[in-house]
């Protein structure tokens, strides 16, 4: 699963650890999470997101 960084932050989802302080179980991926998700560091949305390059 392809990881995607907060390019204002630098924060990486990682699909395989997921975000279980926020209720996001591993395994999920960034585009099944809820519209509603936010950066668990800077609080930003999902569209502030891109594709991490490898």
């Amino acid at each position: 699963m392809k990881q995607f960084v907060c390019e204002p932050c630098g924060y990486i989802y990682d699909p395989a650890l997921g975000d279980p302080d926020n209720g996001i179980k591993p395994g999920t991926p960034f585009e099944d999470l809820p519209d509603d998700w936010v950066c668990p560091i800077c609080f930003l949305g999902k569209d502030v997101f891109v594709e991490a390059n490898d």
